[in-house]
């Protein structure tokens, strides 16, 4: 089920991003919004600090709650990072068109971790163009697969893991009653 603004139907993932301006999209509002979209987050202490049109980027503080026994960051919390990366990522990509996005799903994901992570942690997310012009281009209510990849620095713009992210993207186009 779709909800409808100024004669679009929007999406559940879109809705939750409230009042967009699809025409000009505010980046800055996009990232506030969706740095609050995610509670578990707050647990770790990730900040969005980019959303645009090109990636999004989310920070881990250095801080002891994040680190394992051996005193680099946790998997866990990397993880974390690369996961609201990716999805912000797609917010920015979509921003014109993310009204169209009913829901957002990881199917699959895979890490490679590179190197112990310590300090300050900036996870950077990218989505696969191609597939999302397919999906900005949707005429009628579709499933389609989209593909976000995250690359994980440390305080020395060191590589200490990266990160694909499948996704399931549902598109609403109409509401079905027409």
């Amino acid at each position: 089920m779709s909800l409808s603004t100024a004669d679009r139907k929007v999406g559940r993932f879109a809705a939750a991003f409230g009042a967009i301006d699809y025409d000009s999209p505010d980046y800055e509002l996009l990232r506030s919004v969706a740095d609050t979209l995610v509670p578990f987050g707050a647990h770790i202490g990730t900040s969005i600090t980019e959303i645009s049109p090109d990636r999004a980027v989310v920070e881990i503080p250095k801080a002891p709650h994040v680190v394992n026994h051996m005193g680099t960051v946790h998997a866990g919390a990397l993880f974390t990072a690369a996961d609201i990366a990716g999805a912000a990522a797609v917010a920015g990509a979509a921003a014109t068109g993310l009204h169209l996005i009913d829901s957002l799903v990881v199917r699959g994901a895979t890490a490679s971790y590179r190197k112990p992570a310590s300090g300050h942690i900036r996870a950077i997310a990218t989505v696969d163009e191609r597939e999302l012009r397919a999906i900005l281009g949707a005429t009628s209510n579709q499933r389609f697969e989209l593909t976000g990849k995250v690359t994980v620095l440390n305080d020395e713009d060191t590589t200490v893991a990266k990160f694909t992210f499948d996704y399931v993207c549902d598109v609403v186009v109409t509401d079905g009653q027409g």
